[in-house]
């Protein structure tokens, strides 16, 4: 498994969001920044409280021409509940088998609980920041935002 730096190009994938639509990352980085948060599971209380903060500053994020995109290996119906539950304005996509969390190189904490990172993806697909912290969940929203409101790094 190899971590994705800033600078690197994100991989593409397409998983099913909490309807069951396809979304694939590139289709969605040729238009727009992406904030693409992994979290380890709907409905846990750290989750959750993370799924609300980038809820409450889903507008800064819009205005800001980004998408939020929450990922986790719970299945579509659980997204679809977590989502409505939350009344969250933004995908979650089922990662069921993990691979695309492998392909971002997220980690395990303490070898056992699904890694807590969040990408900031340029329009280009190109990573801008990563953050990674289990404990900190309501941090990611607010990384995410700086990173977005900051300008982009210079290309050589």
């Amino acid at each position: 498994m190899t971590k994705l730096s800033v600078g690197d190009r994100a991989p593409d994938f397409t998983l099913l969001d909490q309807r069951g639509k396809p979304v694939r990352l590139h289709e969605l980085t040729e238009k727009k920044n992406v904030a693409l948060y992994f979290y380890p599971k709907d409905a846990t209380p750290g989750c959750t409280l993370e799924a609300r903060s980038f809820r409450d500053a889903y507008d800064v994020f819009t205005a800001a021409d980004t998408e939020v995109i929450g990922v986790s290996a719970d299945s579509v119906k659980s997204h679809e509940r977590f989502a409505a539950n939350e009344r969250l304005p933004f995908l979650l996509l089922s990662d069921r088998d993990g691979m695309v969390r492998e392909l971002y190189g997220v980690e395990r904490t303490l070898g056992i609980l699904p890694g807590r990172v969040t990408y900031v993806i340029g329009r280009g697909g190109v990573v801008r920041h990563v953050y990674s912290s289990q404990l900190r969940a309501t941090q990611h929203s607010r990384e995410a935002l700086q990173a977005i409101n900051a300008p982009p790094p210079s290309q050589p």
